[in-house]
């Protein structure tokens, strides 16, 4: 039976390709996408999600309008790196699938209070604004859901928005701290994994010869984002995030890392955002995530292009 999957996201070139995984994966049902304020503001995030929606065919796919501002914070947004459409590189024409009337964080409860106990994972592929709101909002939802795999923070690799924390939570750092401390099972891919997952020419061109419109565009977008990265990390290729978060799910042994305390710092200046992992066990504070720390590449672009091809 398939796994029952939430998306929430704020596309981004790399949460695009996420989501076209997912939608290549039998292994998942979709149940919807859930657009939040992050790399672009709402008005484009929902679009952006409709748009990859209907480049996969996938115009079955229930798409919502979520919260549009971090629960306490002005919005940082992120178009230096994915352009000022959020999806930058080919044209791209408008979607003409509907936007769904209900709010994201309606849908988010009502699903989980309608499906079985432990029977619907929630992927956060951006800030965690909606998840936050949604637990705020009916806390009685936060011990239905099986597992919260999100692409998040860093430990080794410090920060990528400010020099210890990483976008996703920094973003929204309350939202980030009241997740990790609702006692979800959870499962964090952060930059130590993601740096690791690098789009070489290789890669690129693997996605180029599937001769096919989605692995056409994405080969475009990967080609975009990297000539931020590229320079940034002075790399072979850019980080490819969010697609981790799906491919754990569909093959967890791509990934290792341990079991341990994450706390995000919200008081700071200096580290907002930061993601404090207890990695080497110093602390006597619980374990409460998953925190992945290595990837199979190889096994990972593999898995990504085969899947890709289907679409």
């Amino acid at each position: 039976m398939a796994r029952k999957i939430i998306i929430d996201t704020d596309p981004g070139q790399d949460d695009a390709v996420a989501i076209l995984l997912a939608l290549a994966s039998p292994e998942l049902e979709v149940l919807g996408i859930t657009a939040v304020a992050g790399n672009v503001p709402l008005a484009l995030t929902q679009k952006n999600a409709r748009i990859v929606c209907e480049l996969a065919g996938r115009t079955d796919i229930p798409v919502y309008a979520g919260c549009d501002t971090p629960l306490n914070r002005k919005l940082v947004t992120a178009e230096h790196v994915h352009g000022k459409t959020g999806l930058d590189g080919p044209q791209l024409s408008a979607p003409t699938m509907a936007l769904q009337p209900e709010h994201a964080v309606d849908f988010i409860i009502n699903t989980l209070r309608r499906e079985p106990a432990g029977t619907v994972t929630l992927c956060v592929l951006g800030p965690l604004t909606n998840i936050a709101t949604a637990f705020r909002r009916a806390p009685e939802i936060i011990a239905k859901v099986q597992e919260i795999v999100l692409m998040g923070g860093a430990y080794f690799q410090v920060g990528n928005i400010t020099p210890t924390a990483e976008f996703n939570i920094y973003v929204d750092p309350e939202a980030a701290a009241e997740v990790f401390a609702a006692g979800v099972p959870l499962v964090v891919m952060p930059l130590d994994v993601t740096h690791k997952a690098l789009t070489t020419q290789s890669r690129v061109d693997a996605f180029r010869a599937l001769s096919t419109p989605v692995g056409d565009m994405v080969a475009a977008w990967t080609n975009f984002f990297e000539r931020f990265d590229k320079e940034k990390y002075v790399s072979e290729g850019a980080p490819l995030h969010d697609p981790c978060v799906i491919a754990y799910l569909l093959q967890p042994d791509l990934f290792t890392g341990r079991q341990v305390n994450v706390m995000v710092e919200t008081g700071s200046d200096l580290t907002l955002g930061m993601t404090v992992a207890d990695w080497w066990r110093v602390t006597k504070r619980a374990p409460n995530a998953m925190f992945m720390g290595d990837i199979n590449a190889e096994g990972f672009f593999n898995l990504l292009t085969n899947r890709l091809a289907r679409l």
